[in-house]
């Protein structure tokens, strides 16, 4: 992964930047990422991206030129034919099932006459769903995406990021939302991202009249999100299965609401351009029996059999469940009744939070809960003031109170469960935070309180942290809550680990400041901050 100096300096104008970095980043992005895959050879792939469950597997995939003719996946001694998911045969999927649970299986990728395509590997199912692990390691990251040509971190220091939260051998990852960044009409990032001269050189324009796979606007996507997604992945995840929540950005927008525009739900073309992104790029969510199948974006007719693109499940035995779950997409604007996620799929949550056939149930949502930077797309009604402070006592224009309603409703069903201690693992606001929610308003989690963790960023831009860009405050607890912080929001690059077992869960963060330390420093990264969770009596 080669890493072209000059380039970069070119497209940031990169004198400011290279002032507000350690000196060592640019010199040592050249070799940023370590040695490629420990020898693996991968032939004619460009980046693997696995999700698994009991039983299926579902590989999203891509290739150095296109296939004329359709590849297979070799599961041991079974062939599965791939599926093209753009128009060209750059871009395949693998849709595997009825394999055995807690088995690692031989992986091979072939073409016509059993070529190989690359060098075989192994994955390995979950448990089964009454199996009973005594532990499950879980990583966490969030906003890995950015283009370098915007002066997001270069690709392969986000790769060695992603290589040494792997070294801890997690068994699976949650890569919770802003894996693109190429936002099209929010006002304040348009001209940063999609509009500006770099974008329109290195990707063009969308016609935002035609269609997304098929035409123009098919190569315009390719060449805005593979650099974001294919360099920085690449490989490394062919083992360890991988889950990616959508969140704002990776609908090609921000979270924003002006007179002239608000930018969510979704016009059908941003999410053509979502779905699509999806489809060739990351794995959707396989099914899960406990989780209904018409919830919405499940089961559509042009996705794999029983999949869900905005609901997910990371089932492990009986040790643990994450509820992983797009809150942009089912998003309505109908003031007290709005909500952000969609009431069939809140009824979902209740019912996994109500059960108790498994020890820890932790929420993932895209949308962090606890912090608030005053944005509009927030639970909270916490809004920024002309004197940079944040404050409940002036409206927050295009703020739906629906959103507040729901949220209480979700903390109060995580409190309320029975010898368990109530998780959240969120990202988007580009942070690493640990704290806990006790109240809010009239609600009371006191006897049970929810720990709220930020995960950490892989891409954010050196010089882009919510404090030093355009809003010009990092997060906070929000006014609503009765909160205590435990590690306030650091604005610095790094990822967490979730360990589970029969009495507890163990979280450890990791950060690396890009402004002090050399890109070394990632390859030796010691987590500066643990806390355990015991299981409640």
């Amino acid at each position: 992964m080669k890493f072209d100096r000059r380039s970069f300096l070119k497209g940031t104008g990169a004198t400011g930047l290279l002032l507000n970095v350690h000196p060592d980043l640019m010199a040592s992005a050249a070799n940023a990422a370590t040695p490629a895959q420990g020898g693996w050879d991968t032939g004619l792939v460009r980046h693997i991206l696995p999700a698994v469950s009991d039983s299926r597997m579902l590989i999203k995939a891509s290739f150095a030129q296109p296939l004329a003719q359709a590849p297979n996946l070799r599961v041991d001694g079974r062939s599965v034919r791939g599926q093209m998911t753009d128009t060209r045969g750059d871009f395949w999927q693998f849709y595997v099932t009825g394999l055995a649970p807690g088995r690692a299986y031989r992986l091979a990728l072939t073409g016509p006459g059993g070529r190989a395509l690359c060098e075989p590997w192994q994955l390995a199912t979950f448990p089964a769903p009454d199996a009973k692990p005594e532990r499950f390691r879980l990583l966490f990251m969030s906003c890995v995406g950015g283009h370098e040509a915007m002066k997001f971190l270069p690709p392969g220091v986000r790769n060695r990021l992603l290589r040494r939260a792997l070294s801890f051998k997690p068994d699976a990852a949650v890569a919770n939302g802003d894996h693109v960044y190429w936002d099209l009409l929010s006002p304040n990032t348009s001209k940063t991202y999609a509009q500006s001269p770099e974008a329109l050189q290195i990707a063009g324009k969308f016609d935002r009249s035609g269609i997304v796979l098929g035409g123009d606007n098919e190569a315009v996507l390719k060449r805005a999100v593979s650099p974001q997604i294919v360099p920085v992945y690449g490989t490394d995840f062919r083992s360890t299965p991988v889950f990616f929540l959508m969140d704002d950005h990776d609908y090609f927008d921000n979270d924003d609401a002006f007179d002239e525009i608000i930018t969510f739900p979704p016009s059908f073309f941003m999410l053509q351009l979502g779905r699509a992104t999806q489809h060739m790029y990351y794995p959707e969510f396989l099914p899960d029996a406990a989780r209904p199948r018409g919830l919405a974006w499940s089961s559509m007719a042009d996705r794999p059999e029983g999949v869900s693109e905005s609901f997910g499940t990371v089932r492990y035995g009986r040790l643990a469940e994450v509820l992983l779950y797009d809150i942009r997409r089912t998003l309505t604007l109908a003031g007290p009744s709005a909500v952000y996620i969609d009431p069939e799929a809140e009824r979902w949550l209740a019912a996994r939070m109500a059960d108790n056939e498994v020890t820890h149930v932790v929420h993932a949502p895209s949308n962090p809960p606890g912090w608030t930077a005053g944005k509009w797309g927030e639970w909270y009604p916490d809004v920024l003031g002309p004197d940079k402070r944040l404050t409940i006592t002036s409206s927050k224009s295009y703020w739906q109170p629906g959103w507040l309603k729901q949220h209480d409703r979700i903390m109060t069903a995580m409190s309320a469960m029975k010898g368990r201690a109530p998780l959240v693992v969120s990202g988007d606001m580009h942070a690493i935070a640990l704290g806990k929610m006790l109240r809010s308003g009239s609600n009371d989690f006191s006897a049970n309180p929810i720990t709220v963790c930020l995960s950490g960023t892989g891409g954010t831009r050196p010089l882009g942290w919510p404090s030093a860009g355009f809003r010009g405050t990092g997060a906070m607890p929000s006014q609503v809550l009765d909160f205590v912080e435990e590690v306030k929001p650091i604005e610095l690059h790094g990822f967490t680990i979730v360990d589970f077992l029969p009495d507890r869960m163990m979280l450890q963060q990791f950060k690396w400041d890009v402004k002090t330390e050399p890109v070394e420093a990632i390859d030796t990264l010691q987590p500066f901050h643990q806390a355990v969770l015991p299981r409640p009596a």
